[in-house]
């Protein structure tokens, strides 16, 4: 699909949004609530208040300062590809390339080595300058493990960002031509292109006032193919209704950030991730999510490992696609 040709046009769904105020009420909502506090320690800047800044060091800083870089930047090999195949290439965390035949996409691109303390644990599977140019590139929600501006203004341009309500202001300034927000399950497409913004369970705000941001994931669809990715989210029972509406081949699911327990509230665990694979009724499950940055208190490695066993217990092996970073697999 030529980029001067890609003409797409917004469509809202007729279906109410769940527990989703609407953008008046919100704001109306907003002007009512009491001021925030200033935050009084680390445990007071995630929605867990799980943090200790003795823990937060220890686990999340020092472990990774002291354990050295591991895996290697890759020199893709795209594959040429027939109409109906869809290729995705992990480029680490919950970064991916797809592409079809004639469109590429971007999802949360992120090839810092570092998020401000916080040390990238394993390379990015590619460089940045290896990249094909993107049509589009989807920004699941604001935080800064998936909306990195350098990574976001050293992508080749022209192309079309897509990013849930009230995030749209972040991805101005970095060399989109066009930048499209959307609330859940609302639409952007072109002939048999289409992508819906899906909701999910997690939070918004990129710092400590701006708790208006959306989030979500996103359900793809082109070529008679669905693909879907689930940003950040904990488990709900949205995920049936995600399942019910699209019922994807392909799901894109988070598998780390889950120990402490009480870090499930925004995040999925491997026990989560093959329980939203049952209900969106998906063919694989491609984890992600997991073994990039030092997120939470889990081992590096436990989240593919446990993955695994799970899914071999459950007799979903075979569905069960553990992507290298920087190679492309074609479905």
């Amino acid at each position: 699909m030529n980029r001067s040709e890609f003409r797409v046009h917004a469509v809202r769904t007729s279906e109410p949004k769940p527990n989703r105020m609407n953008p008046a009420d919100s704001r109306a909502a907003a002007s009512r609530r009491p001021r925030r506090r200033l935050p009084r320690s680390l445990k007071d800047l995630t929605p867990t208040q799980a943090f200790s800044p003795r823990a937060y060091f220890r686990e999340m800083v020092w472990k990774a300062l002291v354990t050295r870089r591991r895996g290697h930047h890759r020199q893709p090999v795209f594959p040429r590809l027939s109409e109906g195949q869809v290729a995705l290439t992990w480029i680490g965390h919950a970064s991916f390339l797809v592409q079809f035949r004639d469109l590429n996409l971007l999802i949360d691109p992120i090839f810092a080595n570092w998020l401000f303390v916080m040390k990238r644990q394993r390379r990015a599977g590619l460089r940045l300058r290896d990249l094909p140019s993107a049509h589009i590139v989807l920004l699941t929600h604001a935080h800064f493990d998936h909306l990195h501006k350098p990574t976001l203004r050293r992508l080749p341009s022209p192309r079309i960002a897509i990013t849930p309500w009230g995030v749209g202001d972040l991805a101005r300034g970095l060399g989109f031509d066009r930048i499209i927000e959307l609330e859940w399950w609302e639409s952007f497409g072109r002939d048999d292109f289409r992508v819906t913004l899906t909701p999910a369970k997690h939070w918004g705000a990129r710092l400590l006032r701006d708790d208006q941001r959306g989030y979500g994931g996103y359900l793809i669809e082109h070529h008679g193919r669905r693909i879907y990715h689930a940003g950040d989210s904990a488990y709900f029972d949205g995920f049936r209704e995600i399942g019910h509406r699209f019922a994807p081949e392909i799901a894109l699911l988070p598998i780390g950030a889950y120990h402490p327990e009480s870090f499930r509230n925004v995040h999925l665990g491997p026990e989560d991730a093959l329980k939203v694979f049952r209900d969106l009724r998906a063919r694989w499950l491609v984890p992600m999510h997991y073994g990039t940055f030092r997120l939470s208190f889990e081992e590096m490695d436990e989240p593919p490992r446990r993955l695994r066993e799970l899914a071999e217990h459950a007799g979903l092996s075979r569905q069960v696609r553990i992507l290298e970073e920087g190679m492309p697999a074609v479905f």
